[in-house]
């Protein structure tokens, strides 16, 4: 059997969300988020109190502590670090003119940590986190105005962080907008009283605004490289009836219209055809067409899990904690969030968008949430996680592969390489990390970092580029 190998440059890193670590939700100008009223606080409020269970107002104190972290970074070998700007940080309310420098400097901060360690960092323009003001305003991403509100923000850090900045993702798991309208689209009427009409149009600004932030980019910066964020969902059929399969391919359409749109810079025609059937015709202008030519450089996308596909409405079920829909597959063993693990699933996908964008890759999220115990080893606190160091290791065993099918892979960032609050539920018991955070869901602990047993497994991996993956 042959070994695992990985390219020479292959970039080994971890990925993060500004709102899920920096907390200092009113510090430096900053403004509300849409983060810091969900999914604890109400839709719609105009304040955000820090009580101890609101997680995401202190997060992990990534803004004073950064320089730290980074540092932890950098023993484990990172040679790039994912990481989100927070829109409202930069523009407080999201549609002002001109930027809040305190906010810009704050990034620059952490931009010099990263290149003191000479790490590559990865940026995500839009994570999850766009300015409370524009959901309340003008209701998130279905209003065509919030285009020249983000193509304003984009410019921004374009021209402030251009000649630092290599890689930028546009917009996080932008399929997962139909699913998450608040948290994803910044949209504020009820997920219930939201017509498909709304949905789709909120879709195709943001998919106009991507594209501009694409053709922004060469005009300011020309060396970077500017890719799209998906989720991917690769799926199977639940049984062997072409019932199934058409099921399938009807999945695989509704989360692969978006690289394709970003890839290609057109509409696909099987997307046409479901708009027509649900009777939806998008405001689409002639600009916003000449905008959308402005295809990405690679795909990035997060990879957590596989579902199944059925025909038969007696056999349909959503597996728990998925938002994207599907049916769990009763041949894979789930996480304890319910999550189905299927590291073949990784290979697959990245076959199958290699094949179809013949676009460079990025595995930006990838990673297993467990309930970690800090414990007591040899007089250091530390978590035996080998749960963890095995689901990664079979994932990028797979990875691999993938190389050697012939996938061209830029790099891997697992998601949450330090404990991070969540996005969905705001618990930090749901660990990602290959740190320990001492903070819990009701905000109690000091904060302190301690490293798990993943660390020196993910720095050894780093250190042989892959070669100490076990098969």
């Amino acid at each position: 059997m042959s070994s695992i190998t990985f390219p020479d440059g292959f970039l080994w890193g971890g990925a993060t969300a500004a709102n899920q670590l920096e907390g200092a939700y009113d510090e430096g100008g900053k403004g509300l988020s849409v983060q810091d009223v969900m999914p604890r606080g109400i839709v719609g409020a105009r304040t955000a109190e820090p009580t101890p269970d609101n997680l995401k107002l202190v997060g992990i104190d990534f803004y004073h502590r950064y320089a730290e972290d980074i540092a932890l970074f950098a023993k484990m070998g990172f040679t790039t670090f994912r990481f989100s700007i927070a829109w409202s940080r930069i523009f407080p309310q999201g549609d002002e003119t001109e930027p809040n420098e305190e906010g810009l400097a704050f990034y620059d901060r952490v931009l010099d940590e990263l290149e003191k360690h000479g790490i590559e960092p990865l940026v995500t323009i839009s994570h999850y986190e766009t300015p409370l003001h524009l959901a309340e305003t003008y209701d998130g991403w279905t209003d065509r105005r919030l285009i020249g509100f983000y193509e304003n923000y984009a410019r921004t850090l374009f021209e402030r962080y251009g000649a630092r900045v290599k890689y930028w993702l546009t917009f996080n798991e932008i399929n997962s907008l139909l699913h998450a309208p608040f948290m994803s689209g910044s949209i504020n009427t009820p997920k219930e009283q939201l017509s498909e009409q709304q949905l789709y149009q909120a879709m195709h600004h943001e998919l106009v605004a991507s594209a501009r932030a694409t053709r922004i980019a060469r005009e300011v910066a020309p060396n970077a490289q500017v890719g799209c964020m998906v989720l991917s969902m690769p799926v199977y059929p639940l049984s062997p009836s072409p019932a199934d399969a058409l099921e399938v391919m009807a999945f695989d359409h509704s989360n692969l219209v978006y690289g394709d749109v970003h890839t290609r810079g057109v509409y696909p025609g099987y997307f046409l055809r479901t708009l027509s059937e649900k009777g939806i015709e998008l405001d689409i202008t002639d600009e916003d067409r000449d905008d959308l030519t402005n295809t990405v450089d690679f795909v990035s996308f997060s990879y957590y899990m596989s579902v199944a596909a059925t025909a038969d409405p007696a056999k349909k079920a959503t597996g728990e904690g998925n938002i994207m829909g599907g049916v769990p597959n009763p041949t894979l063993e789930a996480s304890e969030w319910g999550w189905q693990i299927d590291p073949i699933g990784l290979r697959l996908v990245l076959n199958q968008f290699w094949d179809r964008w013949q676009k460079p890759l990025f595995i930006v999220e990838n990673g297993l949430g467990a309930k970690d115990q800090l414990v007591e080893v040899d007089g250091v606190k530390t978590v035996i996680d080998d749960y963890r160091i095995a689901y990664l290791n079979d994932h990028l065993v797979q990875v691999g592969e993938a190389i050697a099918d012939g996938v061209e892979v830029m790099g891997y960032t697992p998601w949450g390489c330090i404990d991070l609050v969540s996005a969905s539920t705001a618990q930090l018991s749901k660990r990602y990390g290959f740190i320990y955070v001492d903070r819990n869901d009701d905000g109690s602990g000091t904060l302190e970092r301690f490293e798990k047993k993943s660390f020196g497994w993910y720095a050894e991996v780093i250190r042989t580029n892959g070669a100490a993956l076990t098969r």
